[in-house]
């Protein structure tokens, strides 16, 4: 069950587990240009976020770009933001390493992935690492949509898939 500020919301879609292939979806760059996950290859890490001007949402992606190039692996950010605000935000925060992607055209990567939130028509927080072969080998559903997800278990993960 996931919650937003204690209480229960509902989600839409299949969620998905370690071992499962990671969906074919088509999200919106900041420039409005058409992202698929076909397009995309290696490691991969896609983090869902209900909104990037939110303070849990905005560290969140900061704490993943500062480590990614530790990390050697491509990271999305995926919110509802429309594209405009991401690219604003990522101006302002500084944010070089992680791509955001926005779901609000398509609005195929939430229902796919089993994050999009019904009632409030946003992404429920999870992380998901997706290897080489389209294989997810680590999910986190965050249980409360307001915490943060366990970065030093997602790191790990990131690190096993390489």
């Amino acid at each position: 069950m996931i919650t937003m500020k204690g209480n229960p919301v509902t989600t839409e879609g299949k969620q998905l587990a370690a071992g499962d292939s990671m969906p074919a979806f088509t999200l919106s760059a900041n420039d409005l240009s058409d992202v698929a996950f076909a397009s995309t290859s290696g490691v991969r890490v896609f983090v869902t976020v209900p909104s990037l001007d939110t303070p849990v949402c905005d560290l969140e992606v900061r704490r993943f770009n500062t480590k990614a190039a530790e990390l050697g692996a491509a990271i999305y950010a995926v919110s509802m933001d429309l594209p405009f605000a991401q690219a604003r935000w990522c101006a302002a925060a500084g944010i070089d390493a992680v791509k955001t992607l926005s779901d609000y055209k398509h609005r195929q990567f939430g229902i796919a992935t089993g994050t999009y939130i019904k009632e409030l028509g946003l992404l429920a927080r999870a992380v998901f690492v997706v290897g080489s072969d389209g294989k997810i080998s680590y999910v986190q559903y965050v249980p409360e949509v307001t915490d943060h997800p366990d970065y030093e278990k997602a790191y790990a993960a990131v690190m096993a898939a390489k």
